[in-house]
């Protein structure tokens, strides 16, 4: 099979545990982008968070594209346009996180260079992993975001939201993540992106959609496109793909779907899998 496009998700993928890519990773993929091959950037993560890891990669040389907010928005990393776009309207956010308030959860919704919350200070999810930082703190880094509270965020929302993020404990998500998700089954889409995050974006998107509104325009068709993952909200891009590449590190039920496991984000996984398919070039 001829691979021309190849497609990674970031936390848990693209990025070891400690937040850097790995120099066996950006050499693999830097012979691919020359090859010809397209480099795509697919997370939940917001747009503003993907910059950084884009220009690492040199997708602005390369015409990347960076697929962010679980598939909700699609850029093009050369000309910066903004090639694919479907937000919640502002009655859809409103509604939702007016349902929210039931649950003992922390909604996270942005704008521009803001992430607003409810409380800055709420520190009631933590993430051990990562050095047991609150995962407002977490968050609001990763995208480099401004924080500001707001008491109540369904009134003030007056715009649209690529993406509602919800915080929570895992154990507490699992148990009533369908109950947050249940009034709006006809008007948005749900996903866990981590145990301590479930994401609501508008109905229809998810990262295979975002991949068939990017990639077939340019003649690239599933049977050609190579995904990484490790959570669930990168099966539809993995089932999607001609070959599904599940990193170690992924938990069982995202393995049951994989082409081919391979070894985890912080030891040379997305290097050892190209090597498998792509022998000719990378060694």
């Amino acid at each position: 099979m001829t691979i021309k496009a190849i497609v990674l998700d970031i936390d848990g993928t693209l990025i070891a545990d400690n937040k850097q890519i790995l120099t066996s990773t950006i050499e693999s993929l830097q012979i691919a982008q020359e090859k010809g091959i397209k480099v795509v950037l697919a997370s939940g993560r917001p747009h503003r968070g993907m910059e950084a890891l884009a220009d690492a990669l040199e997708l602005d040389k390369y015409e990347g594209f960076v697929v962010s907010y679980n598939g909700a928005k699609v850029t093009n990393w050369q000309t910066k346009e903004v090639v694919f776009n479907q937000a919640l309207t502002i009655e859809e956010g409103q509604a939702v996180l007016e349902h929210l308030k039931q649950f003992d959860v922390i909604p996270m919704i942005e704008k521009e260079a803001y992430m607003f919350v409810n409380n800055v200070f709420d520190e009631s999810v933590r993430i051990p992993s990562l050095g047991n930082i609150s995962v407002i703190e977490y968050e609001s880094r990763g995208g480099d975001f401004k924080l500001q509270e707001i008491d109540d965020l369904a009134q003030f929302l007056d715009f649209e939201l690529n993406k509602i993020l919800i915080a929570g404990q895992p154990d507490y998500l699992t148990a009533n993540y369908q109950k947050m998700s249940a009034p709006f089954m006809n008007q948005t889409n749900a996903a866990f992106s981590a145990p301590f995050y479930y994401e609501m974006t508008a109905k229809g998107i998810d990262k295979a959609r975002a991949l068939k509104e990017t990639l077939h325009p340019l003649g690239i068709e599933a049977q050609h496109v190579i995904a990484f993952g490790d959570g669930e909200n990168d099966l539809t891009m993995l089932q999607y793909a001609g070959i599904g590449v599940v990193m170690e590190n992924a938990n069982d039920k995202v393995k049951e779907h994989a082409d081919f496991i391979t070894k985890s984000n912080n030891d040379h996984g997305i290097y050892h899998a190209l090597k498998k398919y792509l022998p000719e070039w990378i060694g």
